[in-house]
C-alpha cells in the first residue's frame, strides 16, 4: 500500500515509537503521581522529560505550561471554552476545521460574539484582514497555522504583531504544521498552542497538548483526581496539574517523546526538505493532466504537504475508492472535517481527493501516484467515473 493520508495521521510510525510504547507496558505500566515506589517515579520522569522535550520542540520556557490532553480537538475545546466569556468577541478564518469552528458555534450560543475572516480562494489570508476584524471586545484570535485541506500556511507571526497591539491573545492549532514547520511560541507570539501527538510529531493517537501562555487562566473542562492536594475539595490551581485529571495515558506519552526524539534526530529542516520537493513533484505532474483541477496555491508556492484535487466530472469519493481498490493508494476524500474551507475553494457541494505526504514517502511512490491518476482519467475518456468501479 502506499500511503498518502499523512494529514490525517502519520504512517508508518518509526520503529522507535513502537519500542518506547512497548517497553512503557513492561516497564512502568503504574499510574503516574499516586504512588511513591520506583515504579509510579519512573513514569513520573517519563512525563517531566516528555514536556521537556516538548518545550525545547516549540520553545517554551516553563514546561509546566505543557498540559496533556487526548489530541488537539481537546485541547482547543480546552483554550476556548475555558478563555471565553459571553460579551467576548473573536476572530477566525474561513480555514479552520471544526476542532476550533464547533467550539466557537457552540460558544456563540452562550453569548461570545464571532467575526469570520474569508481567505481567498487558494486559502490565503492577509494580515490587514485581521486588522480589520478587530474590535473594541476582541479578546482572541482562534486560527490554524496550515489549513489541513490546501496546505496555505498562514503568517501566524504577522498576526501576532497585530493582535498583540490591542492585547488580544493568538490560539494557534499546529496539527498540520508541527514537524514541518519552525513553531516559537516567544518568536512567533502564541499565547496558546493547540497540538496533536499522532500526525507530524511521529506519536500514537490518543495524546496530545496544549501549551498555556503565562498569564492565562483558564477554566477546566473537567476536575477530579490528579495525585496533588487530594484532601482539598478544589481543582488545584497550579499547572499541569489542574487540567490533567484522572489517570493519564502514559503509554501515548512514551510514543510522543520517542516520536519527538526521531523528529529531532532526522531534523524539521530535512524533513521540511523532503517532504516540500515531493509535494512540488505532485503538484507539477498534476498541471500537465488536463482533466484534474487543483485547489490552494499556486504551484510553486511553498505550502505545507497538503493537495487537494478533483477529476472533472468524477465524484472524489469514487476516485479515492479506485486509488485503493486499482493501485493500492490509500488517499482521504471529502470535507476533510472543514466544511468552511470548501466553501472558501468552491468545493463544498462536491468536496475533493486530498493526498498528504509524510517523511516516510518516496519519489517513486509520487510519480505511482501521479501514474494511477493519469490512468484513471484515460479511462475516463472511454466512460464515466462509476462504470470504472
Amino acid at each position: 500500500m502506499i500511503y498518502f493520508d499523512n494529514a490525517a495521521t502519520t504512517w508508518p510510525k518509526p520503529s522507535e515509537v513502537k519500542k518506547a510504547i512497548a517497553s512503557a507496558l513492561d516497564e512502568y505500566g503504574a499510574n503516574p503521581g499516586r504512588g511513591s515506589y520506583e515504579m509510579a517515579l519512573k513514569v513520573s520522569r517519563l512525563i517531566f522529560e516528555t514536556r521537556a522535550e516538548l518545550a525545547s520542540l516549540f520553545n517554551i520556557k516553563k514546561p509546566e505550561r505543557i498540559v496533556f490532553t487526548a489530541n488537539a480537538t481537546e485541547s482547543t475545546n480546552l483554550a476556548l471554552k475555558g478563555f471565553l466569556n459571553p460579551g467576548d468577541h473573536v476572530i477566525f478564518t474561513s480555514l479552520e476545521h471544526n476542532a476550533i469552528y464547533r467550539p466557537l458555534k457552540a460558544l456563540e450560543k452562550r453569548g461570545v460574539k464571532l467575526t469570520m475572516v474569508q481567505a481567498e480562494s487558494d486559502g490565503t489570508v492577509h494580515p490587514e484582514m485581521i486588522a480589520r476584524a478587530v474590535r473594541s471586545e476582541t479578546v482572541l484570535l482562534a486560527v490554524s497555522h496550515v489549513s489541513n485541506v490546501t496546505g496555505t500556511i498562514l503568517p501566524i507571526e504577522e498576526f501576532a504583531q497585530i493582535v498583540r497591539l490591542k492585547n488580544i491573545k493568538m490560539l494557534v492549532d499546529v496539527a498540520q504544521s508541527a514537524g514541518f514547520l519552525d513553531i516559537d511560541v516567544e518568536k512567533q507570539g502564541i499565547d496558546l498552542l493547540a497540538f496533536p501527538g499522532h500526525k507530524g510529531l511521529y506519536g500514537p493517537t490518543g495524546i496530545g497538548g496544549l501549551y498555556i501562555g503565562e498569564g492565562i487562566n483558564l477554566t477546566p473542562l473537567k476536575e477530579g483526581g490528579t495525585g496533588s492536594k487530594s484532601q482539598s475539595w478544589e481543582q488545584p490551581d497550579t499547572l499541569p496539574d489542574r487540567f490533567e485529571s484522572g489517570t493519564i495515558n502514559t503509554l501515548g506519552i512514551a510514543g510522543l517523546r520517542a516520536g519527538v526524539e526521531f523528529l529531532k534526530s532526522k531534523d524539521v529542516k530535512n524533513i521540511r526538505e523532503h517532504e516540500w520537493n515531493l509535494t512540488k513533484r505532485f503538484l507539477r505532474g498534476l498541471t500537465q493532466i488536463e482533466q484534474v483541477v487543483v485547489y490552494g496555491p499556486k504551484t510553486d508556492v511553498f505550502r505545507a504537504p497538503v493537495v487537494s484535487f478533483n477529476i472533472k466530472n468524477c465524484d472524489p469519493g469514487e476516485v479515492s475508492f479506485m486509488l485503493d481498490k486499482m493501485f493500492g493508494i490509500a488517499a482521504r476524500s471529502g470535507f476533510h472535517c472543514a466544511p468552511l474551507t470548501h466553501r472558501t475553494i468552491g468545493t463544498e457541494e462536491t468536496g475533493t481527493i486530498r493526498f498528504s505526504f509524510g517523511n516516510f514517502n518516496t519519489i517513486e511512490e509520487i510519480d505511482a501516484g501521479l501514474d494511477a491518476i493519469k490512468e484513471i482519467v484515460k479511462e475516463l475518456e472511454t466512460g464515466t467515473c462509476g462504470e470504472l468501479l
